[in-house]
């Protein structure tokens, strides 16, 4: 894919929308700023040197998950070293959608049907796809099963599942989600409805977009004293796109804004966790944002169970307190507390419990808490050594991120080819992180961090301010790179 094709796809993205943007305003800014020149040129410059180029590894490649991390490794391993013999396994003929939309389409500005692309139509040239999900996994055998009875044996495996959306995790709802295109009949029969809504599946999205425009409805038509109340919620696991809960408050009050009654809703953001961002540069800044937006927000909050019915959200607030004295280790004991607070709402968006799927999380290649554990810098597994991981799946501190996998994917295919050659594993995942966390229809911030806990900005611009260049880099930029990019394996 040559840049002047991901020019034009990205002009293509403005065409969509002339009240935002004209496509000459586009390309005059694209094609004179130095900044979007290099975000161009980050999206097709080969990442790939001369030597690992002209690998004549051989071997069997098996990767478990098709979706944007498996699908570009398998791309980047043909581009790599064309003698290996891969196979994508995935059953979901979507897979890879472009998830990171689902925020825009939950704000109006896409439609679902620009999100939705054919898993066939992206798998690399010389790749077998095996339309089938994996059932079972041997690694002590070097297999795994598909559908139940396929038995497909490998050299070296990746495992890039992606991870499930466990609705059911929280009382009063059910349902596991295994995928953002999955079926979600049972999700949807209280999510999506009601003032329930959630943005993590494309159908929730899609619902979620309705929900907004009925708020600003029902607060057009408030007269009453106290004020309507909008939830947002953050679970106690890990989930994909850490930002994505902020980002959807922080448009619905966008749209509140834009209709002229902001001021007749209360925004509040529950978090199970301690802070507002995992990195306190962020942290402030997003503080900030918050207050002077007039939205509220408590620590240690956790969704435990709702009454879509009476629209009542329960939360759970876990603690430490002093407990008796031990006089042989003279300290005191720390007992764990805790308190259910409900809240009324009229509208919530619910973040869901996430988790390794299933079959992983309870076979050899998974862990105690599910992922698949994984050597944080190599991405090798930590029990076996032909075995990788990478994207949501895997057991990493940070990461579960699109912009990680653009980085994951060529430490994990650098590193495999070594492992074959013999080689000593020098490729080196550093832990890089990116959220685009948008708090406008216009602006955007772009949190960008590493293993170092500190912000890592790819550009010489404060990366704690909102800016609508980031916006023209969410909205218009990310998809072209991502899905002709990233997805040839040449970004």
């Amino acid at each position: 894919m040559k840049k002047n094709k991901i020019l034009e796809e990205i002009l293509n993205e403005v065409d969509k929308h002339p009240e935002i943007m004209s496509r000459r305003e586009a390309l005059k800014y694209l094609t004179m700023s130095p900044l979007a020149a290099s975000v161009l040129a980050g999206a097709t410059v080969g990442a790939t040197t001369a030597s690992a180029a002209s690998s004549s590894a051989k071997g069997k490649i098996v990767i478990v998950g098709g979706g944007l991390a498996g699908m570009s490794t398998a791309a980047l391993i043909r581009n790599t070293a064309s003698n290996l013999e891969v196979t994508v396994i995935e059953p979901d003929p979507t897979s890879v959608s472009y998830q990171p939309g689902q925020t825009l389409v939950a704000a109006g500005v896409w439609d679902k049907k620009d999100i939705i692309y054919n898993r066939d139509d992206f798998v690399p040239s010389g790749v077998k796809l095996i339309k089938g999900a994996v059932t079972a996994f041997d690694p002590d055998n070097n297999k795994v099963v598909v559908d139940g009875k396929e038995e497909v044996s490998y050299d070296h495996m990746i495992v890039a599942t992606g991870l499930v959306l466990n609705y059911g995790g929280i009382k009063g709802l059910e349902g596991v989600i295994t995928s953002s295109g999955a079926d979600n009949a049972v999700v949807k029969q209280k999510i999506g409805k009601n003032g329930a809504y959630s943005i993590y599946f494309r159908d929730g999205a899609e619902d979620t977009w309705k929900g907004i425009q009925e708020l600003v409805a029902k607060a057009k038509a408030h007269t009453g004293a106290e004020k309507l109340q909008a939830l947002y919620t953050m679970p106690a696991t890990a989930i994909k796109c850490g930002g994505a809960p902020m980002k959807i408050m922080y448009l619905t009050h966008a749209h509140l804004e834009k209709a002229g009654v902001a001021n007749k809703v209360e925004l509040t953001f529950n978090t199970a966790g301690g802070a507002l961002f995992g990195i306190k540069e962020y942290a402030d800044a997003i503080t900030k944002q918050f207050e002077k937006r007039g939205f509220k927000w408590n620590f240690g909050y956790n969704l435990t169970e709702i009454d879509t019915d009476g629209k009542v959200a329960t939360f759970t607030k876990t603690w430490k307190e002093k407990g008796e004295y031990d006089e042989d280790l003279e300290e005191y004991a720390m007992v764990t507390k805790s308190q259910a607070f409900p809240f009324k709402y009229d509208f919530i968006h619910v973040t869901p419990p996430m988790g390794a799927p299933e079959v992983v999380a309870k076979s050899a290649v998974g862990s105690m808490q599910g992922w698949v554990p994984v050597e944080k810098e190599t991405l090798q597994h930590a029990t076996y050594k032909n075995v990788w991981s990478l994207g949501d799946v895997a057991a990493l501190p940070m990461g579960k991120t699109g912009g990680s996998a653009r980085k994951e994917y060529h430490v994990v295919v650098q590193n495999l080819v070594a492992a074959i050659e013999g080689k000593a594993l020098s490729a080196k995942f550093g832990g890089y992180t990116v959220c685009p966390l948008i708090t406008s229809l216009g602006t955007v911030m772009l949190a960008e961090f590493d293993w170092s806990k500190k912000p890592t900005p790819s550009f010489p611009l404060d990366p704690t301010q909102e800016r609508w260049i980031w916006w023209l880099l969410k909205v218009y930029a990310l998809k072209p790179m991502t899905m002709y990019g990233m997805l040839s394996g040449r970004a």
